[in-house]
């Protein structure tokens, strides 16, 4: 027999002993080992022929050579077959515990040792995924022999008298279109997912439920299962369309010191299965949740991609779904991918192409290591009394003259045992046993070696003593001086309410204001208009001396202060623009013989002014006639009283100008 068919002969020998086992032990393995980098593991699952058919008329496209190998027809060349090696395959009457104790059951050791497994559940819509994760009532599924499993492991495991103590908890959601949805609390609406700085991946405010027993996650998971997105298609009545993930976390906490926590988190995860629309016969709102699925398994194909071609940057964050399966592709967790595919015909592209997803899946390599931390215990605060903070001379000088006249008539009677010796360990009683132990060990032997070890002890209670005497003195400071204050103020609101009049003549040690900063305000700048000169000239020399432009006058301006009580005034030159009555009733006379005489482009000289505008007046005097007066200027144009002022100022200006 020759070396091939003796290999065979092993691996079906191996597969049966591990398919015929049931329920292994799982122990724990020792947590000083670092596990060296694991590849992910792939098991291939065929599913038997559905709708009633036995394959008789229409012959499989896949068949299983051993328990890893498989074989497909070449589409290429149907003389011809492909063959994929795998880590297992699963025929057609493989059972859900063949799957379970084969491939899932020996990856749940390493919750245990704080490190991270997943199982993925993968394949075209229709080829049995969401069956190998959960299953039926008589054939239950991964998730239910994996939870069953543990809770029995961390029972196990974190029993009194055991050095762990264990928790476990899980939470449930969906990604259903690009939304992450929690299913235990439906309410809760579209969840974010973060990455700590340790880049461990999380979802803030999803629901985590304490579970110890199976029936109490069977309380959470059944409600929560309902809730996902489900719809029907030609191909399946009860189409997944949403990717689901449970999430259990096994917390481990130390009993004794150095007081170690453990974390391990399983990812459950069933996917969503590829979806041909031609077939499915999608449309509306299933069209697009076939779009959305597609959409994500593309991005986790090029996830694997990047992976097995070690590229700079993987693409995790083009997806939902690939950024929340970051820790079990090329992360640091254990993973199982079960590739589902079926054996008709007409799914033939679809299972090739699975098959193909899968044989690139297993070159990814995860490193995964064990989360642990170091958690400091709190000790809680010593409480000691006074005597026992005392040194030997403080206790003597704290005790008074008669009692030192006095004394003792007996010495006090040597404690028992010593253990009451060191009256702090007394207080201890949150610590561990087997560190009491050892501290009252050391006592001993510091109390075998005569008065020196009891100074040494002493020693840092008389510098304790000395620091609180010294709080204390401070704090009684602090009160007398608060108590001082306040009979001062109560003085000083006696003195005001017997006679208010005599403020100004009160005692020195009365309260007064501080005197307050006197803030002035910036002086405006100064402004002038500029006029031609002729027609300053021309003012000057006519005999109305009151016609000018521009005048100076002066302006108190009030500083303003803090203080109401307190205010100066101060002049300032400033500049105002004046203009004579008779040189204003002359402008408007101007104006108003220009908007009833001119055409558009004499109204166009007009300062504010435009063509527009010029059009408006116009046709505002060939409808009402005749301006009566400058303001009626308002009706055409709309301006207000203060703008129609600096428009007479303007216009009048320029008037007089060029008249002169």
């Amino acid at each position: 027999m020759d070396a091939g068919v003796m290999g065979q002969l092993r691996r079906r020998e191996m597969a049966s002993a591990i398919s015929g086992a049931g329920r292994c032990r799982l122990s724990k393995v020792g947590a000083g080992r670092r596990p060296p980098p694991a590849r992910v593991r792939v098991a291939v699952r065929l599913r038997p022929f559905v709708d009633g058919t036995d394959g008789t008329g229409d012959p499989p496209c896949v068949r299983g050579l051993d328990s890893c190998s498989l074989e497909i027809a070449n589409w290429r060349n149907h003389q011809e077959t492909l063959k994929y090696q795998f880590d297992a395959f699963y025929g057609e009457k493989s059972s859900q515990q063949d799957i379970y104790a084969g491939s899932v059951q020996p990856i749940l050791r390493h919750l245990l040792e704080g490190q991270n497994a997943s199982v993925l559940a993968y394949g075209p819509t229709g080829a049995g995924k969401t069956h190998t994760m959960l299953g039926s009532p008589e054939q239950p599924g991964v998730i239910p022999r994996a939870l069953m499993d543990l809770l029995q492991l961390t029972r196990e495991e974190g029993g009194e008298g055991r050095p762990w103590a264990l928790s476990v908890t899980m939470s449930y959601l969906e990604i259903y279109q690009e939304k992450v949805l929690d299913l235990l609390d439906p309410a809760s609406g579209d969840l974010v997912i973060r990455e700590d700085c340790r880049g461990n991946i999380l979802i803030p405010g999803l629901t985590q439920k304490p579970i110890t027993s199976f029936a109490e996650f069977e309380q959470h998971f059944l409600p929560a299962s309902r809730n996902r997105t489900v719809g029907a298609t030609r191909l399946n009545q009860r189409s997944s369309r949403s990717h689901a993930v449970l999430l259990v976390k096994v917390e481990q906490r130390e009993r004794l010191a150095p007081f170690r926590q453990r974390e391990g988190k399983l990812y459950l995860i069933d996917l969503a299965g590829s979806e041909d629309n031609r077939r499915t016969g999608n449309k509306g709102l299933r069209l697009k949740e076939s779009g959305a699925i597609n959409s994500s398994l593309f991005v986790l194909g090029k996830v694997v991609d990047a992976l097995n071609q070690g590229l700079p940057r993987v693409p995790y964050r083009d997806s939902k779904l690939t950024r929340l399966l970051q820790d079990s592709l090329g992360g640091s967790a254990h993973s199982i991918l079960i590739a589902n595919i079926a054996p008709e015909r007409r799914f033939y592209l679809d299972t090739v192409s699975a098959l193909n997803f899968a044989a690139r899946s297993k070159e990814v390599i995860n490193r995964p290591f064990t989360n642990e931390s170091l958690q400091l215990r709190v000790l809680a605060p010593v409480k000691l009394s006074q005597k026992e903070l005392l040194g030997p001379s403080e206790a003597k000088r704290a005790r008074g003259p008669e009692e030192e006249e006095t004394g003792s008539p007996e010495p006090l009677a040597a404690p028992a045992s010593a253990s009451q010796e060191l009256s702090p360990l007394q207080k201890l009683s949150s610590m561990d046993p087997a560190v009491l132990e050892r501290l009252l060990s050391l006592d001993r032997l510091l109390g075998s070696q005569g008065s020196q070890g009891t100074h040494g002890l002493n020693t840092p209670r008389r510098e304790r003593m000395v620091l609180m005497k010294t709080m204390e003195e401070k704090d009684l400071e602090i009160e007398r001086l608060k108590m001082k204050q306040k009979e001062l103020e109560a003085k000083v609101l006696a003195q005001e309410a017997v006679d208010p009049k005599d403020k100004e003549n009160s005692s020195p040690t009365m309260l007064r204001p501080l005197a307050r900063r006197t803030v002035t305000v910036a002086k405006p700048l100064k402004k002038a208009v500029v006029m031609p000169l002729q027609l300053i000239q021309e003012q000057a020399a006519s005999p109305n001396a009151e016609i000018h432009i521009l005048k100076k006058k002066g302006r108190k301006r009030k500083l303003e202060s803090l203080d109401a009580s307190e205010s100066e005034e101060k002049a300032e030159d400033c500049w105002e623009l004046q203009i004579s009555p008779e040189l204003l009733a002359h402008g408007r006379q101007k104006i108003l013989d220009l908007l009833n005489e001119g055409s558009a482009r004499d109204l166009r000289s007009l300062q504010r002014i435009g063509q527009k505008k010029a059009q408006l007046i116009v046709g505002w005097r060939e409808l009402h006639g005749p301006f009566s007066q400058v303001e009626d200027l308002e009706l055409v144009e709309g301006i207000s009283g203060k703008q129609m002022e600096s428009f007479l100022k303007a216009n009048i200006l320029g008037l007089a100008a060029s008249q002169r």
